[in-house]
């Protein structure tokens, strides 16, 4: 049995990247799919009660409980490219990544590893190889790719290697702050009182269109890419929620509010919604409930954020 089960991995690791070498697709993306542009910015979320985290996938998302949110507006979107830039040459900001670390706060790492970059994961076109994560020196959201690579064509792709101080910097700037977890999760509901997606309870892969950006195939060995992108997409891609929100599942993590002091003094945020690397058999996090610690001074290609607006 087992060797049946390595064969079949190969085999699809094999296929999958034949179809990657055989394409005339970008690494990232295979076609432009029904990308329109968001008139909205943000939308008014009504206060309310709703049943919060799931019992049917991870533990860390049990129990359910009534939680009681007030009111707040939220971005339609993840923040771009485009719109992080401008805050970037307004203030002049540096995000953590392309800063140097400080040696103090990483005392078990040479001195001489530390330098400013961030994580990036990669698929491998060596059909023996599945895709893994590397930390690429100087990747930063101008880069994402690393040094020669750039955003040009990436501008309303959400803005990404971007730590927990970057997303709460950009918040701060525009008047607003990052959602709590309870904020995200009502938000990303869309009105749907206990489902276990944003649009339903039938799990992507059995959707009949793509509802999010998710992984499509066996990851990390193979991404058919049926939804229309290997990584990122630009903001709008698929069908918003009840909440006419647009990428709570999928695309890329987001920060939310750190409001536990005691994971703060460890380094630890948490991030809600999956990315475009959580896929049926390996990280079914594309969920409103789902949740995952990150470090807070972390970056990743995967990771971006939006903003909410209290009291207006």
């Amino acid at each position: 049995m087992q060797k049946i089960l390595i064969s079949l991995i190969l085999a699809l690791a094999i296929a999958g990247f034949a179809y990657l070498l055989t394409s005339n697709a970008t690494d990232t993306q295979v076609k432009q799919a029904n990308c329109e542009p968001l008139t909205s910015t943000s939308v008014l979320i009504p206060g309310g009660t709703f049943k919060m985290g799931s019992e049917a996938f991870y533990p860390e998302e049990g129990p359910i409980r009534d939680v009681e949110v007030s009111a707040f507006r939220i971005d339609v979107h993840e923040v771009t490219n485009r719109q992080f830039m401008k805050f970037v040459k307004q203030t002049g900001y540096v995000t953590n990544a392309e800063r140097t670390p400080d040696p103090a706060l990483h005392p078990t790492i040479p001195v001489e590893q530390l330098v400013a970059g961030s994580a990036a994961f990669k698929l491998s076109f060596d059909s023996k190889v599945a895709g893994r994560w590397h930390f690429i020196p100087d990747a930063s959201w101008r880069q994402p790719e690393g040094p020669g690579s750039s955003i040009d064509e990436m501008m309303d792709n959400p803005v990404v290697h971007i730590t927990y101080a970057d997303a709460l910097a950009y918040a701060q700037w525009t008047g607003g702050d990052l959602p709590t977890e309870a904020e995200w999760e009502y938000a990303a509901r869309g009105g749907l009182e206990s489902a276990q997606y944003s649009w339903g309870d039938v799990a992507p892969d059995e959707m009949p269109i793509a509802m999010a950006n998710t992984w499509q195939g066996v990851f990390p060995v193979l991404n058919t890419a049926k939804d229309g992108f290997y990584g990122s997409s630009p903001v709008g891609c698929y069908e918003l929620n009840g909440y006419r929100l647009a990428d709570m599942t999928g695309n890329v993590w987001e920060w939310v509010k750190q409001e536990d002091s005691a994971s703060q003094a460890k380094n630890l945020g948490l991030i809600k919604g999956g990315s475009f690397l959580c896929a049926e058999n390996y990280c079914q996090r594309y969920r409103p409930a789902a949740r995952h610690p990150q470090e807070l001074d972390f970056s990743t290609n995967h990771i971006g954020f939006r903003v909410v607006y209290r009291g207006e």
